[in-house]
C-alpha cells in the first residue's frame, strides 16, 4: 500500500516501531507517504525530510491543499472568531492549515478560527534562521521533539531552516552530511556539530541549542560549551558549517 496522507492533529509522534519509542514528531499538515497500515499504526515517511517511521493511523487523513502556516511559536484554533471562545486545538510553529474565510481578526480553517497575526501564506518565509531559533529560547528539551512544548537539538535546527525556506534533515547525523564543512572564524549563522549534538551560533561568542544539560533551549558561550561538552566525555566539535 502506497498512498499520500497528511497529519490531522496538532502534533504526533513519529516512532521507531509500532507503539515504540519516539524518533521525531510531525506537525499538523505535514505530508506522510504511507507504505503500510496495520491497525492502529501506519508506516511511511515524512515528505519534508524523508524520515521514516510509524504514526498512529487515527492521526492521518487524505492530503488537502494548505494556504497558510503558523509562524508564531504556537497558536490555537478557536471554536468561534472570539478570543474568549473555546480553544479546540493547539497549533505548533510550522503547522499548515487551509484558510477558507478571513475577517479583520481571525482566519477560518477546518480546525477552527486562528488569529490572523499568527499565520503566513504558504511560501512566505522568515529570512534569518537565528531569529527563528531564538523564538524557542526557554522551550523544554524533549528527545525527538519538534515544538515549543518540547524540542531537541536537531529539531531546533530543522525548524529554523524550514521556516526560512531551506531544506534540512531531521537528525544530527544527516544534518552533518547535508551541510558542507566550513572552517572560518566564529560568526553568527554557523552550525556546530558534536557526536550526536548540534547548535547554532548567534554571534562570534555565543550559540543557541536545545540541550540535556539545561533540559531547555539556552544561549551559552561557544568556548564554554565546547569545554563543557568535552569535559563531560561527549567529544570534541566534529564539524562546522555555514547556513
Amino acid at each position: 500500500m502506497k498512498a499520500a496522507r497528511q497529519i490531522k492533529t496538532g502534533l504526533t509522534n513519529l516512532c521507531h516501531s509500532a507503539n515504540g519509542p519516539r524518533d521525531r514528531q510531525l506537525l499538523l499538515g505535514d505530508a506522510f507517504h504511507l507504505s503500510e497500515q496495520n491497525g492502529d499504526w501506519s508506516r511511511g515517511r515524512a515528505k519534508k525530510d524523508g524520515y521514516q517511521g510509524y504514526v498512529r493511523t487515527a492521526d492521518l487523513e487524505p492530503v488537502a491543499p494548505h494556504s497558510h502556516w503558523v509562524s508564531t511559536i504556537s497558536s490555537h484554533a478557536y471554536a468561534a472568531p472570539d478570543l474568549k471562545s473555546a480553544d479546540q486545538m493547539s497549533l505548533p510553529f510550522g503547522a499548515q492549515v487551509a484558510v477558507t474565510a478571513q475577517s479583520e481578526t481571525f482566519c477560518e480553517t477546518p480546525q477552527g478560527f486562528i488569529p490572523h497575526q499568527h499565520l503566513r501564506p504558504i511560501g512566505t518565509f522568515f529570512t534569518d534562521p537565528i531569529q527563528v531559533a531564538m523564538m524557542f529560547l526557554g522551550a523544554p528539551y524533549l528527545w525527538g521533539g519538534n515544538s515549543v512544548s518540547g524540542i531537541d537539538c536537531s529539531g531546533l535546527v530543522q525548524a529554523a531552516c524550514l521556516a526560512c525556506g531551506s531544506e534540512c534533515p531531521g537528525d544530527t547525523g544527516p544534518q552533518q552530511k547535508f551541510f558542507s564543512s566550513f572552517g572560518g572564524a566564529w560568526a553568527k549563522g554557523q552550525i556546530v556539530f558534536w557526536p550526536g549534538h548540534v547548535a547554532l551560533t548567534i554571534s562570534a561568542y555565543e550559540l543557541i541549542h536545545a540541550n540535556a544539560h539545561a533540559m531547555a533551549v539556552t544561549v551559552e558561550g561557544i568556548e564554554t560549551t565546547i569545554e563543557r561538552i568535552s569535559d563531560a566525555g561527549d567529544g570534541p566539535v566534529v564539524h562546522r558549517a555555514q547556513l
